[in-house]
């Protein structure tokens, strides 16, 4: 009775370790992009050009345009290729804040001292909406994420500007 349930999940379980693996390598990612979780804002960093680095505030409400999102926008965009291999490194410079962008299925923790780091792909053009879903404290929930993919010509014209 204990014997051949034993051997049933560690047929079970192989497979799975085997899988679990694989979904951890990054194979050869494009970009690089490092972001740090501050109190109430993130700062980006893209480590594999030189000096291309910005803080992103949320849009005050009075601040905000008809075409913006309130509690959502901020005023700089993450902008990234689309169809290429994404890994973010994330940490953080004070609390924990969590980097969650659910479209894209990517929620990863930021812990000062720590530097955490996994990899994304988007497959098509346009915006995608996160938000730190940690509670790090007051304001939390104000520290939106906004991610634009664009086509990697118009992303190699941007990098040169």
């Amino acid at each position: 009775w204990t014997i051949l349930p034993a051997i049933i999940l560690l047929f079970i379980a192989f497979p799975s370790l085997r899988l679990l693996y694989l979904l951890d390598e990054i194979n050869e990612p494009l970009i690089t992009l490092k972001t740090i979780g501050h109190q109430w804002y993130w700062s980006y960093e893209y480590s594999d050009f030189m000096n291309i680095e910005f803080d992103s505030y949320m849009i005050p409400t009075n601040e905000l345009n008809m075409s913006n999102f309130r509690l959502l926008d901020v005023d700089n965009r993450i902008i990234l290729p689309m169809n290429s291999q994404i890994r973010i490194l994330v940490t953080a410079a004070d609390v924990i804040h969590s980097w969650t962008v659910p479209a894209l299925g990517v929620k990863i923790d930021g812990t000062p001292g720590r530097l955490n780091q996994t990899n994304f792909f988007m497959n098509r053009p346009g915006l995608f909406y996160g938000q730190c879903s940690e509670i790090c404290g007051a304001n939390h929930s104000f520290m939106p994420i906004v991610i634009e993919s664009i086509p990697t010509n118009f992303f190699i014209k941007w990098i040169m500007n």
